[in-house]
């Protein structure tokens, strides 16, 4: 019986970095206003794997609650062939050990940070 990988957490870049963070990969298009490269320890950057200018600008625009409707497009996003060699890295990073994706979204659980835990557990 294969032990499964544990699942990846999400976590503020703005967070200092942990001893359980293993590899620390930032998921948002953009850097963290305010933060240098040294302060942040990002181990990868794989932009293919964030959310495009235009779903972001849209997501951040709309009014009411949108969040279903932003996941949707942004999985259609994902499965373009570049996204989806990144994901399959990812999953491969996360069987090897600790899995961190950082953003600076104030809300990580309701953010694209989110649908790429569930991508890369489901």
């Amino acid at each position: 019986m294969t032990r499964a990988a544990p699942r990846p957490t999400v976590r503020r870049i703005y967070e200092p970095a942990g001893p359980d963070d293993g590899v620390r990969v930032l998921v948002d298009r953009l850097w963290p206003r305010g933060l240098s490269k040294a302060d942040a320890h990002v181990d990868e950057w794989p932009k293919s794997l964030t959310p495009s200018t235009e779903l972001r600008r849209w997501y951040h625009a709309a009014e009411g609650d949108t969040y279903e409707e932003f996941r949707r497009r942004y999985e259609e996003e994902l499965a373009g062939p570049e996204a989806a060699e990144a994901l399959d890295r990812l999953r491969a990073v996360a069987r090897e050990g600790p899995l961190t994706l950082l953003t600076a979204a104030r809300e990580p659980g309701r953010s694209h940070a989110a649908v790429l835990v569930d991508l890369l557990t489901g």
